[in-house]
Formats: structure tokens, C-alpha cells, sequence
């Protein structure tokens, strides 16, 4: 059945074996590149689809010159974060020889993903009406930074819609500077609307036989993934503003220092708070008026705080985790990565899988290390095909192959 990475039944994606994914017999003509494309194709194709990339020869992909970390070859960990189980085919898009490879991939091709900026496949007679009217079955998904209309000049990077859109305006301590989160958070949550839009697509063409078009953002995906903030303004008309750690409706709902590193308190419920307050030694905190209810803790937050944060400094957070999650208080360290993969493996749940990788020609062989795809299936776990490709790697395989269609190509 192939080889699996220790995981507890029901996560177990398969490495390089026999059987079939959810999505297998889906060809994924895959235009896109950097991240939120990509991360989208990827995560559909470790399900199954046959992802064909393609990229401009002699560069690629942009990402894969966004280094350093580099692997031993020299190729950014940034591509190879959002590539596997894809096959690379180089095609100049701005020769008719080009565009011709390009028709009749996406003519053999279920779902075509695009993110250039809005006009240019247009522009390239690649456009959804054109080609979706040669093609009436294809699932034509685009994704912008900020649609196709009045917002199509603007360029779609991460750190612009995490700055327009309101979220750094709410991280970050409440007396210093806005803060954009610690990875390209909007990218990725655009990637993961992009899949559910193409999955829900292909729901309606199993139906009717129809394709259809789909569109998504980043910033009105950075709206919706603004819940609970996005509704207190659509809702109550508040604006809300930076908290640091802290939560706007829950308290404790922040980090605190300990003796050695913060630790996360996570207060959800008054028995919980009950609970903390005894383990810190002054069962009396959960009779106080000022914090008998969450309501009430919220309204003395600082309080709550300094008495807290006295509390915890006599021991680490390791001691104070192990403590309080026994007695069913969501706590935790404030882990670095290396930490947090760590903690992952000792909880039994994925992490990091290698996939071999065959080697370039007069080189070695090496497995690429990749972090686990996130969702369990029973039936037809993830697969761990192909190793990101090398640019090009594909192009005579897909173009010149009996039909260049490959559910499982060999690298």
C-alpha cells in the first residue's frame, strides 16, 4: 500500500503508493503562482487531482527565487511549501506557439486556476467567456487581490490586503504599531475559498454537466475570515481596535509571563476560571465580584491581569501547562516552530512526511521534506505523489504524451 509516516489511524496520508484519491481523473490546468493559488492546487492535488503548473521557462514561478532557506539544490522552501504533487510544463505565453500548448492543455483540463492580474488572460485570448465557450464543462476559477472591477489595478499582495482590509489595525499591542501576521495569512485563506469555490463547481457539474465560473479575493476573503470583528462593525456599528493578545469578549484570553516563556491562557467558561483561580492558588479570584462571570472579567481585565500574571511567575510554562490542562483549562506554551512540530508528533498527529524524490540526471536523489496535508479522509487519505517539480520538468511528458494526462506521473 506505500509508506506511511507515523500518524494515528485516520490521518495516515499514503507516501508513494497504489489506490485512488477523492479527486483522481481531475486534470487542474494550474496558471497560477506564489501562494494562493498555488497552496489551493496543492492542497487538491494531494487529494487526488493531476495539477499541471505552468510556468514561464527560464524563471518560474516567482517564488522559486524567493530565498533564502533554500534546499540543497538551491530552490526557495517557499516554492516548495505549495508544490508538491504537481508537474511543471515551461510555456512562453506570449508567443502564438505558446498559447496554441496552452489551449490544448486547458482542452483536456477539468478546472483552470488563474491569478494574474484581471485583463491579462483576457489579453491572451485565455479568458473564462472564450474559453468556457469552447469548453462549456470547464470550472474557470480566478483569484485577485481585489476583483475585476474597480479594484482590478490594484496589485494583490498579502501585506497590502492584510493593511486595506483591517487587519493589522487590529493586532498588535493596543500602545505600539499595526502589525501584519506572522505568515501570508490572507493568501492562504484566499487559496482555501478558491478550492471550496472549485469543489462546490464541480458538485454543479456532476449535476448538470455545466462548468461555471469562479471568482474569489483577497480582500473579501480577509472580511469574512474577520468573523466575530467583521460582525461587531456590520452588527453594532463598532470599530474595534488593537488588544495585543488579548480578546475583545473573553477574559482571560491572552498571554501571560511566567517564570521562563508566556504562556496562553484560553478561558472560555466560569468553571474553567474557577478551576485557574484554584490552581493558582487563590480559589477566592472566582467569588470576587469584579470576576465572577465572564462579563465581569472582561470589565476588569487588567485587574484580572496583574493579579494573574503574579500568580504564574512562580513557575514556567511548561509547569503551569501540564497543571492546568489536567484539570481542563486550555493553556499552553508560546511554542517556536521547531517546538510546535514537536508537540505535534507527541500528540500523534501529522506533521512532516518525506516524499522521494527520483534524481536529476548526474545527481543524488533526495527526499523532499514537506509539512503534512491537513485534512483526514478514511477512505481516500492524502497522497504524497511527486516531490515539488523542477521548472520545466514535464513540459515533453504533458505536451507530447499520448494525451498528457497522468494521474500518478512518475518525477
Amino acid at each position: 500500500m506505500g509508506t506511511q509516516y507515523n500518524a494515528p489511524d485516520g490521518w495516515a496520508g499514503v507516501v508513494d503508493g497504489a489506490g485512488r484519491g477523492s479527486l483522481e481523473g481531475l486534470r487542474i490546468a494550474d496558471f497560477s503562482r506564489v501562494l494562493a493559488g498555488p497552496y489551493a492546487t496543492m492542497l487538491l492535488a494531494d487529494l487526488g487531482a493531476d495539477v499541471v503548473k505552468v510556468e514561464r521557462p527560464g524563471t518560474g514561478d516567482d517564488t522559486r527565487a524567493w530565498h533564502p532557506p533554500a534546499d540543497h539544490d538551491g530552490t526557495s522552501t517557499y516554492f516548495l511549501s505549495v508544490n508538491r504533487n504537481k508537474r511543471s510544463v515551461a510555456l512562453d505565453l506570449t508567443t502564438e506557439a505558446g498559447l496554441e500548448q496552452a489551449r490544448a492543455l486547458v482542452a483536456e483540463s477539468d478546472v483552470l486556476v488563474e491569478n494574474f492580474r484581471p485583463g491579462t488572460m483576457e489579453r491572451l485570448g485565455l479568458g473564462q467567456e472564450e474559453l468556457r465557450a469552447r469548453h462549456p464543462a470547464l470550472i474557470y476559477c480566478s483569484i485577485s487581490g481585489f476583483g475585476s472591477g474597480a479594484g482590478a489595478a490594484i496589485p494583490g499582495y498579502d501585506l497590502l490586503a492584510q493593511a486595506v482590509g483591517g487587519l493589522m489595525s487590529v493586532t498588535g499591542d493596543v500602545h505600539g504599531e499595526p502589525v501584519k501576521a506572522g505568515v501570508a495569512l490572507v493568501d492562504v485563506i484566499t487559496g482555501l475559498h478558491a478550492s471550496v469555490g472549485i469543489l462546490a463547481a464541480l458538485r454543479h457539474r456532476d449535476a448538470t454537466g455545466q462548468g461555471q465560473c469562479v471568482e474569489v479575493n483577497l480582500l473579501g476573503s480577509l472580511l469574512s475570515a474577520m468573523v466575530n470583528q467583521a460582525s461587531a462593525f456590520a452588527v453594532a456599528g463598532v470599530v474595534p481596535g488593537r488588544m495585543g493578545n488579548a480578546h475583545p469578549s473573553i477574559a482571560p484570553y491572552e498571554t501571560f509571563p511566567t517564570a521562563d516563556r508566556p504562556l496562553a491562557l484560553a478561558v472560555g467558561t466560569d468553571r474553567q476560571f474557577a478551576a485557574l483561580a484554584h490552581l493558582v492558588g487563590d480559589p477566592g479570584l472566582a467569588l470576587d465580584d469584579r470576576f465572577r462571570t465572564n462579563a465581569d472579567r472582561v470589565a476588569h481585565r487588567a485587574e484580572l491581569r496583574d493579579i494573574l500574571a503574579e500568580r504564574l511567575s512562580a513557575a514556567g510554562a511548561d509547569h503551569w501547562s501540564r497543571l492546568l490542562l489536567a484539570a481542563g483549562v486550555p493553556a499552553g506554551p508560546v511554542n517556536t516552530l521547531d517546538d510546535a512540530f514537536a508537540f505535534a508528533q507527541r500528540l500523534g498527529l501529522p506533521g512532516i512526511v518525506d516524499i522521494p524524490a527520483a534524481p536529476a540526471e548526474g545527481e543524488e536523489g533526495r527526499p523532499s521534506r514537506q509539512v503534512a496535508h491537513p485534512i483526514s479522509l478514511s477512505g481516500t487519505p492524502a497522497r504524497y505523489r511527486l516531490p515539488p517539480p523542477r521548472l520545466g520538468q514535464h513540459t515533453a511528458e504533458i505536451l507530447h504524451g499520448p494525451s498528457g494526462r497522468s494521474d500518478h506521473a512518475s518525477p
